[in-house]
């Protein structure tokens, strides 16, 4: 044991000599913001870094910006960067090491380089750009086609934004007009937790939605509206974007600024400025539809007007070709009937002239055939029993009655000789 030994405060200022010969000069460092607050205008950090791999912490430090190094340094990174100094940034700053017996180690920052950290987040931005790409994510949503109709839509928002609010003020118009329902949700859309809770707050919704309507929404709205740009990375998250991509509803965005975009900007089917774009955006599209469905019933009846004076031109083209060939059948019936009346008025004469000769013919024969004028050529007529005979086999009665032409005999049959 040393006959002497240091005090507490003997040994940390010998530490606090040593840090200060070892650094005296400030250097540049690469370190994660985990926290940072602000009081007096003076900016009191907490520095990190991580393992890649792990994200596990291997180094912390406290770190100072004073006030008045603050008024030019934080005001020339956001002007440069155009992002607020705020925790989970990645930054290059300049810091020289301080060491003070009662509060220990910390760094004060001299200087921040906005190239880096604009760097690291592009970097980051692009690696989950092109996961996406690889693993065919990317323009998954964008390539669906859009909604014919838009009536039903799922609104993830922040709750009480100032976006919402401008939002809903056209939404509900269109609501009370039953032009398009719309179902909100809320979700926060800062910090380490913003991906996550956008997840959570998109799939409730779909359960709640499944379990209160028979068919999907026809539209996903995000949007969020005012806050700090910085904010925006916060929504660089490949589980997020990647959710998204997979949905298989259209997916519209309004959640970046006019020069500043997001992962969801890239793999939204479409992507807004603000949430008054996006509530436009649907008004338009349902607007278009609109004429659409007006144009077509335009067309639709036009066609029918022309195909309707089409078919009466057809129809009367019929008609008029039915009229001349009845004309023309009844003018040729009547020639046929005119000529089947020459032709029976021929053949009738004919006819009688025919039964007119018949019939004298007749009358020739019937005369011809008269008994009496058979009579007149010396044949005479047998009669037995008053009956006529041919033959000597009729003679029943031994007498019998001979007529001639000018009388009658009354004979006694004495003897009946048949021909052999």
């Amino acid at each position: 044991m040393l006959d002497h030994p240091l005090s507490l405060n003997e040994y940390l200022a010998s530490v606090r000599e040593v840090i200060q010969m070892t650094f005296d000069e400030p250097v540049w460092v690469k370190a994660e913001i985990r926290n940072l607050t602000i009081k007096g205008g003076h900016y009191y950090l907490e520095l990190a870094e991580k393992e890649e791999d792990t994200d596990k912490i291997i180094a912390s430090c406290k770190a100072t910006i004073w006030k008045f190094t603050a008024a030019k340094v934080v005001l020339k990174f956001e002007r440069e960067s155009g992002i607020e100094l705020s925790k989970d940034l990645n930054v290059l700053i300049r810091i020289k090491a301080r060491f003070d017996p009662q509060y220990g180690f910390s760094v004060n920052v001299e200087d921040i380089d906005s190239s880096y950290t604009l760097g690291d987040i592009a970097r980051r931005y692009q690696q989950i750009v092109e996961r996406l790409n690889k693993e065919g994510l990317l323009h998954k949503n964008r390539s669906l086609p859009a909604p014919f109709d838009i009536k039903n839509v799922l609104v993830i928002a922040p709750l009480n934004a100032a976006g919402l609010g401008d939002f809903k003020k056209d939404a509900d118009v269109l609501d009370q007009a039953g032009v398009c329902h719309f179902v909100y949700h809320s979700a926060t859309f800062q910090g380490n937790t913003a991906p996550e809770s956008v997840i959570s707050s998109l799939s409730s919704g779909l359960r709640q939605w499944a379990s209160d309507y028979k068919d999907p929404p026809d539209l996903i709205v995000i949007i969020r509206g005012g806050g700090a740009v910085n904010d925006l990375a916060y929504l660089n998250d490949y589980d997020l974007a990647a959710l998204l991509c997979k949905r298989s509803v259209p997916v519209w965005v309004g959640i970046g600024h006019e020069k500043d975009r997001t992962i969801l900007d890239e793999i939204a089917h479409r992507s807004f400025d603000t949430p008054s774009k996006v509530i436009g955006g649907i008004r338009n599209l349902i607007q278009e539809r609109a004429r659409e469905v007006m144009d077509h019933l335009q067309t639709i009846k036009l066609l029918s007007q022309n195909q309707i004076s089409a078919y009466q031109s057809q129809n009367d083209q019929y008609i008029n070709m039915i009229k001349t060939m009845a004309t023309s059948r009844i003018s040729e019936a009547h020639k046929n009937i005119d000529t089947l009346m020459e032709s029976t008025r021929y053949f009738a004469q004919y006819q009688l002239k025919l039964a007119s000769s018949h019939v004298e013919s007749l009358i020739r024969e019937t005369l011809i055939q008269n008994p009496k004028h058979v009579l007149g050529k010396g044949y005479a007529i047998v009669r037995s029993n008053n009956l006529a005979i041919r033959s000597v086999q009729q003679i029943t009665d031994s007498s019998i009655e001979v007529e001639l032409q000018d009388g009658f005999i009354h004979a006694d049959v004495k003897k009946v000789i048949p021909h052999d």
